[in-house]
């Protein structure tokens, strides 16, 4: 079944060059002129991809990313015509997936779509191999695979979808490093000819809420190659 993919841009010419492109992908494509729109027909039926421009006529694309996130786990990847490192923040803490800067190449928007769907197919095959009751703990913190749940102590942890893959992964390769190259391609799905700031990020936005939880897990640094998981003293 062909993967349908919702577009919402207010500049007609981008609009259909994104539609144009990914058509020629086998993709299927409904393109909108305003996130309201997009969001409306999402409640009604419910795509595989949303990608969302932020400034536009209505609610911004930030607006409809937090309202698409209290109802589904869709993957979002966000425009913008701005580089400014706070609207890439606030579009990933607000629950996208990845964040493009305009002007983009569409080839390389293709590919990335294509990345995450690679990685959705085998996330969805490795978690229907999981027994019911499987969990990893390190420290203080348990993540329960199947349920998508992350506990600090007796506290859940808030974490997007994102989050909670780079936690995971990092736990189930808690006794070594793990480089900045093997997340993009294991959790991000994305090849050696992709460039993005999600992994860096994403790494930020998991230390503050482990931080914040008070936890005893750490994420380290490791200059010039990645990360690792250590155990602050207590």
């Amino acid at each position: 079944m062909d993967k349908l993919i919702y577009i919402a841009e207010d500049d007609a010419n981008i609009r259909h060059l994104i539609s144009s492109f990914l058509k020629k992908e086998g993709f299927e494509v409904e393109a909108f002129d305003n996130g309201d729109s997009l969001y409306e027909t999402f409640t009604i039926k419910a795509c595989d991809l949303v990608i969302l421009d932020i400034i536009m006529p209505g609610n911004s694309g930030f607006v409809i990313c937090s309202k698409l996130r209290d109802i589904s786990k869709v993957p979002i990847i966000m425009l913008t015509a701005k580089d400014a490192e706070e609207d890439y923040i606030s579009g990933i803490t607000m629950g996208s997936d990845d964040y493009f800067t305009k002007p983009f190449s569409p080839s390389k928007l293709v590919v990335r779509i294509k990345s995450i769907f690679r990685r959705i197919d085998m996330e969805t095959g490795a978690n229907s191999m999981f027994p019911f009751d499987k969990k990893i703990v390190f420290s203080d913190i348990t993540i329960y695979p199947d349920k998508l749940f992350v506990y600090c102590k007796n506290s859940q942890l808030d974490l997007t979808n994102t989050e909670f893959r780079l936690l995971t992964y990092l736990f189930e390769n808690k006794n070594k490093a793990i480089s900045r190259k093997d997340l993009i391609s294991d959790i991000w799905g994305y090849g050696s000819e992709v460039e993005t700031r999600a992994t860096d990020d994403a790494i930020r936005r998991l230390r503050h809420k482990l931080a914040n939880a008070k936890s005893l897990v750490s994420i380290d640094t490791v200059r010039g190659f990645g990360f690792r998981l250590s155990i602050l003293d207590e």
